[in-house]
């Protein structure tokens, strides 16, 4: 593990530090648009008083705070390793470039001692996972590892009241921040309710620090919709989804290769509003993300 000095420096004296996923760059996005955003999210995070660190893997080492060079680098390679927990020590002994999912960007994160970790959306259960088994490892981690993440919810393919239901079962605290109802992705909200709904970043960092000196194990995840004003209408992007998902099925993607696929097709089908609408939220996400982690860090700090 390669941890940037920036960042570094920013632990050791106890400092605000939100980590980012570079799978959003390698495979959420097309370039330059994915390079673009990633530099976007940095500095809202900068801004909002934060240090980004953007995690990758680079000729098998982890990196904790990605140079604007590596991240353009990432965003143009082609073939680069999308990697979950089970491909780390893969992608490591063999010296590859791997992009981290949610998952294995909250181990890295968890690994370097960040506790707060911003992206777009998490991955869940799948629609007919009582079929398939099809869940993302993103819900265990999230049960196992001590980050909380920030996002729009839970990507709009997904089972949302299932993957809700998985994360009560790993005893997974949901917040929300405003809302008493779990963000929709491109839409405004779902039907199901959230754990607690709060008005601002102290609040969210008190709930943090309390869990801390609690002892309890596991992530938080906070809810945050996706502004009003770039939210697409709930049944304009079901139907999109829905055409996606069928798509897929008919053509025989699955595993790991379902999320980039569906992604892709969304975007083609909305003529490019569903990208518009997820850079939003991603930068969104920083911004509280951001704002967040420095009232947590003064806490600590603190007490």
């Amino acid at each position: 593990m390669k941890i940037n000095p920036e960042v570094a420096l920013a632990l050791k004296e106890g400092r605000a530090v939100v980590a980012l996923e570079s799978t959003i760059i390698s495979h959420g996005m097309p370039y330059p648009k994915n390079v673009e955003t990633a530099l976007k999210v940095e500095a809202t995070v900068r801004e909002n008083g934060a240090v980004p660190a953007t995690i990758g893997i680079i000729d098998g080492e982890i990196i904790i705070g990605m140079s604007p060079e590596q991240i353009e680098d990432f965003g143009k390679k082609k073939g680069i390793a999308k990697v979950s927990k089970r491909d780390l020590p893969i992608v490591v002994a063999k010296k590859q470039y791997g992009a981290t999912t949610v998952s294995a960007t909250m181990l890295c994160a968890k690994m370097a001692g960040i506790p707060l970790f911003v992206t777009g959306g998490i991955g869940g259960v799948h629609r007919g996972a009582e079929k398939t088994f099809d869940i993302s490892r993103d819900l265990k981690e999230l049960g196992e590892v001590d980050v909380t993440v920030v996002c729009s919810g839970a990507k709009a393919i997904l089972d949302i009241p299932k993957t809700l239901e998985y994360l009560e079962t790993e005893g997974v605290t949901v917040l929300s921040y405003k809302a008493e109802r779990f963000a929709n992705f491109y839409s405004l909200a779902t039907d199901a309710p959230v754990d607690y709904a709060f008005q601002n970043p102290e609040e969210a960092a008190e709930i943090l620090y309390a869990k801390k000196k609690l002892g309890l194990k596991g992530g938080v995840l906070i809810s945050n919709p996706i502004p009003e004003e770039m939210a697409l209408p709930h049944e304009y992007i079901d139907s999109i989804v829905d055409q996606a998902v069928k798509e897929a099925e008919e053509q025989g993607v699955k595993g790991k290769d379902a999320t980039p696929f569906l992604l892709k097709r969304i975007v083609e089908l909305t003529g490019g509003k569903s990208l518009e609408s997820n850079i939003a939220l991603v930068c969104h996400n920083a911004e509280l993300g951001a704002k967040i982690a420095v009232e947590l860090a003064r806490k600590e700090r603190q007490i």
